[in-house]
């Protein structure tokens, strides 16, 4: 299922074999949430060099449902993609939206327990269930590729009391998948017959590092033949709670602490991460798959990204040209990007500067915007609110992102 081709220090190049296709790391994943990435259509997707999406499991399911996707054919046919599909269990979103069904509705918004968790919909507040059983039955409706486990993920600031029994939990459920999903896959041996999904388990243990070991230790030492799965283990494995609120200088911490114990022939994902150059350090400490909202939400309100210039006008590569060393990071705030050693720079394309501003966003980019439209249109567009803008913007973002993974792979 995954194969390392190269590995330099710990940056790996592999090929992950899914039952749709074959996919390059390292990669990152445009977010399909609803089945759509935003502003933008499968064929601008397979152009600005997208191998996956990752769709989300908890808004396909209240809308419009796991099972009418499952008649359409599955997530795939419905939204015309022929590439691979990740979904993510939920687990996310019924924590982080079940706030805003209590502030909307004055209910409950999430109870947790033993079984699962049941929260509110945050738009017309009525009441859902969702166990890790549950979690999987509906990924596997949607036909999804790579499978995530239902985890807790604990806001931040958590206490260490608190976040050992959040792990524990998630331990628990993540058996409970691994058992149901093989369960599954046994009873339909035909539908299966040329590849089935694959299943990855999350680590998570907050900002502390005796959880963040003890949670990958707990996940691997789950008896795996006994729940009816290969010896094997999980598929692939991800880090989650990284993107829940806590200082950057956490996630390159994590990142020491649990990826020396990940196995080396696994596909490893860090979850929902991130910047740039955030990308860039974790490729560099080991990790293979990525996913973020940064580049469409950040294109929808004007700011696109661009490679910093070298003294002779060249692109500025990431490769030995942002702050790699954990002393380097640690004595900046991650993710400013006005440094003069970071390799990109963002702009915003509704500054005045920009009103007769007749070159591209960037020379350097091979996109379809930058190839076509100039910074004044783009800036024309955005103060005038035409829709256009949403699509052009989100193309040049996702461009740069994939070109990022890319350098990363050569270099």
């Amino acid at each position: 299922m995954f194969e390392l081709l190269s590995q330099k220090n710990n940056k790996r190049v592999g090929l992950l074999k899914t039952k749709s296709g074959v996919i390059k790391t390292p990669f990152f994943m445009p977010i399909a949430t609803k089945g759509a990435v935003k502003n933008m259509t499968p064929e601008d997707l397979r152009e600005i060099g997208a191998q996956i999406v990752l769709g989300n499991t908890y808004h396909l399911w209240l809308r419009p449902g796991d099972e009418l996707i499952s008649r359409a054919g599955g997530l795939h046919k419905f939204m015309n993609w022929n590439g691979p599909i990740l979904t993510d269990s939920g687990g996310y979103q019924v924590f982080s939206l079940g706030a805003r069904a209590k502030d909307k509705y004055g209910s409950s918004g999430v109870v947790l327990s033993e079984r699962g968790v049941e929260f509110a919909d945050p738009v017309n507040g009525s009441r859902h269930f969702m166990s890790p059983e549950k979690s999987i039955e509906i990924q596997l409706n949607l036909g999804s590729d790579m499978i995530m486990v239902l985890d807790e993920c604990p806001p931040y600031p958590a206490s260490h009391e608190y976040t050992k029994k959040s792990l524990e939990l998630t331990t628990r459920w993540a058996a409970r998948c691994f058992e149901y999903f093989h369960k599954r896959i046994a009873e339909n041996p035909e539908k299966y017959a040329n590849g089935r999904p694959l299943l990855f388990c999350i680590v998570q243990g907050g900002i502390y590092e005796d959880l963040r070991k003890e949670s990958a230790r707990q996940l691997g030492a789950i008896d795996f033949v006994s729940l009816g799965g290969p010896s094997s283990g999980w598929d692939g494995w991800a880090i989650g709670g990284v993107a829940v609120g806590e200082p950057r200088k956490h996630l390159y911490e994590i990142l020491d602490w649990v990826v020396p114990l990940l196995p080396k022939d696994k596909p490893r994902y860090l979850m929902g991460l991130g910047k740039p150059e955030e990308l860039a350090k974790a490729v560099e400490a080991g990790m293979d798959m990525f996913d973020c909202v940064i580049p469409t939400r950040e294109g929808r309100h004007g700011r696109l990204f661009c490679w910093r210039k070298t003294s002779n006008f060249q692109p500025c590569l990431p490769a030995g040209r942002f702050p790699i060393s954990n002393d380097q990071m640690s004595n900046k705030e991650k993710g400013n990007t006005s440094t003069d050693d970071c390799f990109y720079e963002t702009i915003n394309i509704s500054n005045n500067q920009f009103t007769e501003d007749f070159t591209a966003v960037d020379e350097n980019c091979d996109c379809y915007t930058c190839r076509n439209y100039t910074k004044a249109y783009l800036h024309h567009l955005l103060r005038t609110n035409e829709p256009l803008f949403l699509k052009l913007a989100s193309v040049h973002n996702l461009r740069f992102y994939h070109e990022l993974m890319e350098f990363l792979e050569e270099t």
